[in-house]
């Protein structure tokens, strides 16, 4: 076998070198650069309290948490922002982060400012049933308010009905459950001793917003 000079080693060496590389950019050949859908999702997944944010739709009136993503170099940069308080109004708070993503898909947080986040939000509320008295006096009489619920199993949804979670109202009637930002349902289910179901009632979280305030009540039949 013929041995190569020095010099045709090397050039043979680059040349196998080129070929690699040309290989490597082939399509399949590697994995393709992230892309702006796959860069939201990375970015989404940084943070529980980013979950269930859709992409900012400048006809939604009120929208008050939203992702953009914008190219920027050879990669992304995405942006969230959560806003809460009277966001039909545009908002009175909001905190926002921009992350950078590269075509290899690593997240790195550039920027992080706006109003102090709140923390955890959901819904909360009570349960009660009545009338409590047959004859209902004006003004009210204190003895015949309604009375609180105990052990009332409250289903939420989304607005596909699909569960989401559950929860038992306590000795006081009272229930909470902490929820992300979205569109839900409360479905109250029956209660031994009271009469048919609670109405179902539609409702939206507010991400680092207060809870969300309900009032389910049973009818007790007393007439």
């Amino acid at each position: 076998m013929r041995r190569l000079s020095g010099r045709s080693a090397a050039i043979t060496i680059v040349a196998l070198i080129l070929v690699l590389a040309a290989c490597a950019r082939l399509p399949g050949a590697s994995s393709a650069p992230v892309t702006a859908d796959a860069a939201a999702q990375a970015v989404l997944a940084q943070q529980a309290r980013f979950t269930g944010i859709e992409p900012v739709d400048p006809n939604l009136i009120g929208q008050a948490s939203w992702y953009e993503v914008v190219e920027a170099g050879t990669g992304w940069e995405v942006t969230v922002r959560i806003g809460w308080g009277d966001c039909p109004a545009g908002c009175i708070s909001e905190h926002r982060w921009t992350y950078a993503v590269s075509v290899e898909g690593s997240v790195t947080l550039l920027r992080e400012e706006g109003d102090e986040l709140l923390g955890p939000t959901g819904v909360r509320g009570s349960v009660s049933a009545g009338p409590t008295c047959p004859v209902v006096t004006d003004p009210p009489d204190p003895a015949c308010a309604d009375r609180p619920v105990a052990g009332a199993v409250l289903v939420i949804t989304d607005l596909d009905d699909v569960e989401i979670a559950r929860v038992t109202s306590g000795a006081n009637g009272e229930f909470s459950v902490d929820l992300p930002s979205g569109a839900y349902r409360l479905v109250p289910q029956s209660v031994d001793g009271l009469m048919g179901t609670a109405a179902r009632m539609d409702f939206g979280v507010e991400a680092e917003g207060p809870p969300t305030e309900l009032l389910v009540s049973y009818d007790t039949g007393i007439r």
